[in-house]
């Protein structure tokens, strides 16, 4: 929550305000001051239409599933500031090794990634950047609950769908999501789009991609309000086929990087066509 007054706010009514303050020069200056690396990519993440869609503002209190090396935590971090903070979320620890990659270094290191990342993580927020804290799907810190402002969930669903039927880590982090916010707290979902006509077996997250309707559902039976969807990180030039992967597209160039006519090919392309959805935690009743 935030102070206007010296009197607490709930989020219900805050959002509003939230809204009011969106510092857009602030944030311009801050992804002005990115890598040139990261700035390459702002063609297809939009990440100021992006986070400005979602209302992410500065002090609010957001979680980020799956942070990763950064990306968008290095961008958040100084924009939510020293009254804000951020909660970095990970995979369960039991559905890393679903992955055929993983090896028992891995493992070993994910075993103490919420301390090790959290670390990490709050060398990249500088003098003024916001403090940063971390959990796993599925082992959410009872003192976390109803203390979010929002929940980004940015091209990570479609693992845990992948191996929902398996361990419900789609059902666990959605509920995780419902649990941590405040009322009226607001989930932002970008996430690489199936074709509705596509086969159930295609769209059901091992090819990176998930249908617009089989998250709006997920959502809603999570509890969740449909607030918005934005067009922002649409690519229409993205028409997967039925055996095609998201990573064969820019950056991964996954199936193509020994074929130079091929990656010319998927470069064409560019990235992946993204949705962007906003959603809610009802308001409480009444208030």
């Amino acid at each position: 929550m935030r102070k206007y007054s010296g009197l607490l706010i709930s989020l219900a009514f805050s959002a509003s305000v939230f809204a009011a303050d969106a510092d857009s020069e602030r944030l311009a200056q801050i992804l002005a001051a990115q890598p040139p690396d990261v700035q390459a990519r702002y063609e297809w993440r939009h990440p100021q239409q992006t986070l400005e869609f979602f209302g992410i503002v500065p002090e609010m209190n957001v979680v980020e599933a799956l942070p990763g090396e950064g990306w968008y935590t290095k961008i958040l971090l100084p924009y939510l500031g020293q009254d804000g903070s951020l909660i970095g979320v990970d995979y369960a620890l039991n559905m890393h090794p679903k992955f055929e990659w993983v090896t028992p270094e891995f493992m070993a290191e994910k075993k103490t990634w919420v301390s090790t990342w959290t670390a990490e993580a709050q060398t990249w927020a500088g003098e003024n950047g916001a403090p940063v804290s971390a959990f796993v799907f599925g082992d959410m810190p009872e003192s976390f609950k109803g203390t979010a402002n929002a929940v980004l969930f940015i091209r990570a669903l479609h693992n845990m769908t992948r191996f929902n039927a398996d361990g419900a880590f789609l059902d666990t982090a959605l509920k995780n999501a419902f649990d941590i916010l405040e009322p009226g707290g607001i989930v932002g979902i970008v996430q690489h789009q199936a074709p509705e006509d596509s086969s159930a077996e295609f769209a059901d997250g091992s090819h990176g991609y998930l249908k617009k309707s089989f998250l709006m559902k997920a959502m809603q039976d999570a509890g969740f309000e449909f607030v918005a969807e934005s067009a922002i990180n649409e690519n229409p030039k993205d028409q997967p086929g039925p055996d095609d992967i998201v990573w064969r597209l820019p950056p991964s160039l996954a199936t193509s990087k020994d074929n130079p006519e091929l990656t010319a090919q998927m470069k064409a392309i560019g990235e992946s066509n993204r949705m962007t959805l906003k959603f809610r935690k009802p308001p409480k009743v009444g208030y």
